[in-house]
């Protein structure tokens, strides 16, 4: 059992959780009887108010508040409060029970409460009776949510849903997750609740977690209102279990209030979240208390209640005086037709709740978003949705202040033929004078009680903003009427364009909605099972305009999915330029962002070029560290932009005020949408920019860390997609050796460096030899920096099995640094050092014991004797010592090597792992079975968060438990642990590597051992063949 098996190691793969199965719709005749809805528990007697309780996630109307038998709001509370109709609502929240699956979103069960509630209360003649509810956990949400939507209710549209705020005057959340001062995000929050349970991912959880950030947005509409009502925030004491034996406070004290609401109250409920709301007797203190604050609040709630309807019977009164004289039939002339909407729920749901209101207070949405990715066609859906909420609706095109300009001309026509006795109008369409009628439509739009018109300014792609030079740019804010009415909204590529709300408008996220674009575009059916047609729909990133343009394309030809794949590969701009035009688009694909690329041009030349380079990098995760590695000889430009993070971020805030780039909050770098970097690829460097390539290959190469730590091995993993892109410029046979040959060079072969210590050996031995082939024609056979490269060769050489291609760059490598350093110098010790590992594991001990005293004595000698080099040499003397039955020699190399390495760089670090590894396989051999299996242990679980469970050192050492387990005597562990490396092997080396056949050997011996001597002889057979064609 040689240490080379033993190597580095990547966390264990844990078995997939079987999916759920999917539950038939249930027929007429085997439907259960649901908990949703109204529950009423007691009438009351003369009742004063509603008691509403809801539940919250994984909750049921009536069992949330029962334990042994008793339900307080059903058994305790009526006796305590008789002057009260109580009752719960229920709905479906339900995480892993059997029952049928909801379709309803969070904000659809929150609309859902507010008309079970309206009718219940309609039905009972109780419109205007005060409300108090009580709200547990997730049933808090669904109250603000509901509430918010009740208080945006509108004059003539669902009018009775805005009873239910007016009438609330009291909640009592219990458990609630709010955003609390500690800072603590409401996802996260929502994921504490979830982690009760044992499954969830239904509906309501995945639009949770997706959502969240939606979700906290949409609640921040909930702080306006929240002073209107008399709050109780009832936090729970003690932990809940959740799974694995773990306890957590679910819902912290923190995260269970909202600081700052007046009239507020905290209560503190001497339980878990489970069981803060289930009260078997009125002796209990929990009951007491929320028992208690509910008297008190329904003797307050009428007289508060019976003024709020008083004033409300005032304004309606003011608002019945309304005319009708400002309605125009509906059009959106101007806008383009759209015929394949899909999706956008939620945003629609945003921009709805933005416009809430009678008009009599201006609101504002701009959509914000990359140009392609369907602002336009939103605004259109939400427009034909809500056609019905605005008196009149006008389609604005804001490309340019005169395309603006002539909307408002056709506009004013509009109007006239409505109103032909508008002096103004009259006077300014007779004379076309644009001027005039945009002021007459603005004063149109200014005339009181005429609040209900929406105004959709489209593309304002190019607005004036303070402190940037744009001669063609204008300001959109002087086409809005003075009066401060009405509703505007506006799509725009600009983030810096910030007025009222804004929605970001992103990709597509559901990969069904993308296959109903291209399936409805191109005609073609059953897409969903065709591979190439799901392969191209992942190419397209949720891009609309990108799926449309292909759907086109497909709906005018035969070509096959596949082909349209190798188009899209091979020939991009000429497939885009032949692609029919798209009726809902202004733009086709391959040109939509050129009007992006030429504002960015007047506002930032280097951030243009920077936009031409990043088609030499991957489209994601580019970082200010990474581009400031390829400062020294770049161009002046470049130097600029990389001269300190601040200048970066002003050129990056620039293409990401056009969408073009969007910041990534994982990495915290930026990325660029697939559909945008094939544009930069094909249209912006329509020809190869050799310069650009080079100035990425540097940026990326000389990135690259030594693995020292986890940082660094994070780092590297990060640069990998960079390194794939910047291979491709390598490998195309694009002459390296220039004026900056120099950084170009040992950028290639620090690519090298990366895929070798990524565990992809056929792509780290190409840069070696790129960057061998370009320093032997730079520098000469003998340079330092060629010997380098042949030092690198033989180590990758040495990890691939190929001891005497290894032993031949060593021996060189050698022999060029004693010329050039000599003997004594560390980088000559370094190639000793390594020629004592070549020795070793071809079994030449005496060779390998002399190399390694060698490397031994001239790093004590350089370094001192707790030096890394040193202790690596003192690891490996302690492998050799441990292979030639030196044990106790062995040991105590060991030793040495593990103490100094753990006082260097801890015991988490590779090398310090590397050691304890070692000494497993020593204590195996001796037979110290537990001691063997504590170290493997230890190693193996910190290579696991080290590396990943594929890397070549991780196998070795998943190969070597298998030793470990089979010598215990464990055969089904030692089996599993064999299968693991030998699928590995397979994967990293292939079927005929010696690592691969060693594997294959010991599962032989191990099948042999267990009497399935059919196994193992096939497994000895391979072994056999393998070697005979090696």
């Amino acid at each position: 059992m040689s240490s080379g098996q033993l190597s580095k190691i990547f966390k264990w793969r844990k078995e997939d959780k079987k999916a759920p199965s999917i539950r038939p719709i249930s027929t007429n005749s085997d439907l259960e009887v649901l908990p949703y809805g109204i529950k009423t528990f007691t009438d009351g007697v003369n009742p004063v108010a509603d008691i509403v309780a809801i539940h919250g996630l994984n909750g049921h109307r009536e069992k949330t508040w029962t334990v042994s038998g008793v339900n307080w709001l059903r058994d305790l509370l009526p006796s305590d409060i008789l002057n009260a109709r109580i009752m719960s609502w229920g709905y479906d929240a339900n995480t892993h029970s059997k029952s049928q699956i909801s379709a309803q979103y969070l904000y659809d069960h929150a609309k859902c409460l507010i008309s079970d509630l309206c009718l219940k209360r309609e039905l009972t003649k109780t419109q205007f009776r005060p409300i108090i509810f009580v709200v547990h956990s997730l049933g808090g949400i669904v109250l603000k949510s509901a509430l918010i939507h009740s208080d945006a209710a509108r004059h003539g549209a669902l009018e009775g849903h805005r009873s239910i705020k007016l009438s609330t005057y009291g909640i009592l959340f219990m458990g609630t997750p709010h955003q609390g001062s500690s800072g603590v995000r409401l996802g996260e929050l929502m994921l504490n609740v979830a982690s009760i349970f044992m499954k969830a991912d239904d509906k309501i959880l995945k639009h949770l977690k997706r959502d969240s950030e939606l979700l906290q947005q949409q609640l921040g509409q909930y702080a306006s209102i929240s002073g209107d009502f008399v709050t109780k925030f009832a936090y729970e004491m003690f932990p809940t279990r959740i799974a694995l034996c773990k306890t957590i406070m679910v819902v912290p004290q923190a995260s269970a209030i909202i600081p700052g609401i007046s009239d507020a109250e905290q209560i503190a409920i001497p339980a878990n979240h489970l069981d803060m709301v289930k009260f078997a007797s009125r002796e209990n203190v929990g009951y007491e208390k929320v028992s208690g604050h509910l008297q008190i609040l329904i003797e307050r709630a009428t007289d508060a209640v019976g003024v709020r309807w008083e004033e409300q019977g005032r304004i309606q009164m003011a608002q019945a005086d309304v005319k009708e004289e400002f309605s125009l039939s509906f059009s959106l002339f101007g806008a383009p037709e759209i015929y394949h909407f899909v999706g956008r729920k939620a945003e629609l749901y945003m921009i709805n709740e933005a416009f809430q209101g009678d008009g009599s207070q201006r609101k504002v949405v701009t959509l914000h978003g990359l140009g392609g990715i369907g602002k336009t066609q939103l605004a259109v859906a939400f427009m034909k949705e809500q056609r019905h909420t605005y008196s009149a609706i006008f389609w604005l095109n804001g490309k340019t202040e005169d395309t603006l300009k002539q909307s408002f001309a056709g506009m004013a026509e509009c109007l006239y033929n409505e109103y032909p006795c508008s002096t103004l109008l009259k006077t300014a369409v007779e004379e076309k004078n644009a001027d005039q009628m945009i002021a007459a439509i603005k004063q149109w739009l200014s005339k009181k009680n005429n609040t209900r018109w929406m105004l959709v300014f489209d593309n304002v792609d190019n607005p004036r903003l303070r402190g940037i030079e744009n001669p063609r740019g204008y300001d959109i804010g002087s086409y809005f009427p003075q009066a401060h009415q009405g509703s505007i909204l506006i799509t725009t590529r600009s983030s810096s364009l910030k007025l009222g709300k804004v929605v970001s408008v992103k990709k597509l996220l559901d990969i069904q909605e993308s296959l109903t674009i291209l399936t409805s575009t191109s005609g073609r059916v059953i897409l969903d099972q065709d591979l190439h047609a799901l392969e191209l729909i992942k190419k397209l990133d949720g891009l609309p305009l990108a799926l449309a343009t292909a759907g086109a394309y497909l709906s005018q030809v035969s070509t096959s999915l596949e082909d349209y794949l190798h188009y899209y590969r091979t020939s991009w701009l000429k497939l885009q330029e032949t692609s029919p035009n798209l009726p809902a688009y202004d733009l086709a694909l391959y040109s939509t962002w050129n009007l992006s690329l030429e504002h960015i041009q007047n506002q930032n030349k280097s951030a243009e070029r920077l936009l031409r380079l990043w088609a030499y990098f991957d489209n994601q995760d580019l970082w200010f560290q990474l581009l400031a590695a390829g400062r020294e000889g770049s161009p002046e430009w470049f130097s600029t932009v990389v001269k300190d993070e601040l200048s970066f971020n002003e050129v990056i805030r620039t293409l990401c005020d056009h969408a073009l780039i969007e910041s990534l909050q994982v990495s915290g770098g930026y990325g660029m949408h697939t559909c945008v970097h094939d544009w930069a690829v094909h249209v912006l460097n329509a020809e190869n920019n050799i310069s650009m390539a080079r100035l990425a290959l540097i940026c990326v190469g000389l990135s690259v860390p030594s693995e020292k730590n986890l940082k660094d091995c994070a780092i590297q993993r990060r640069l990998l997609p960079h390194a794939h892109k910047c291979s491709e410029f390598v490998q195309s046979g694009i002459g390296l050796e220039h004026d900056n040959h120099e950084n170009t060079l040992n950028a290639v072969d620090s690519l090298g460096v990366l895929y070798a210590d990524q565990g992809k050996m056929e792509e780290a031995e190409a840069m070696y030899q790129r960057a061998l082939k370009g320093k032997e024609k730079a520098w000469g056979p003998e340079h330092t920096s060629t010997l380098g490269t042949v030092h690198n060769l033989g180590l990758l050489y040495k990890l691939q099995g190929k001891m005497e291609e290894a032993e031949a760059m060593y021996q060189r490598a050698l022999k060029g640094f004693e010329k050039a350093w000599g003997p004594e110098h560390t980088s000559t010790l370094d190639t000793v050092h390594n020629l004592g590992n070549l020795y070793k594991n071809q079994g030449k001990m005496e060779e390998a014991e002399a190399m390694y005293q060698r490397a031994l004595k001239g790093f004590e000698k350089a370094w001192g004797p707790e030096h890394t080099s040193t202790l690596g040499t003192v690891n490996n003397l302690g492998n050799l010592y441990k292979n030639q039955g030196k044990m106790e020699e062995a040991e105590a190399m060991y030793q040495r090597a593990l103490k100094g390495y753990e006082k260097a760089w801890g015991p988490e670090h590779k090398s310090t792992l590397g050691t304890v590894k070692n000494l497993g396989i020593l204590y195996a051999d001796q037979g110290k079975m537990e001691e063997a299996e504590a170290m493997f242990q230890r190693a193996l679980k910190g290579y696991e968060k080290a590396w990943g469970p594929e890397h070549t050192s991780t196998l070795g050492t998943v190969h070597n438990l298998g030793l470990l387990y089979k010598l215990q005597g464990k055969m089904e562990e030692a089996e599993a642990m064999y299968q693991r490396a030998l699928k590995g092997y397979e994967k990293a080396w292939g079927p005929e590597h010696t690592s691969t056949l060693d594997t294959v050997n010991n599962l032989g011996v191990l099948y042999a051992d267990q009497s399935k001597m059919e196994e193992a002889e096939a497994m000895y057979q391979r072994v056999l063949k393998g070697k005979r064609m090696s």
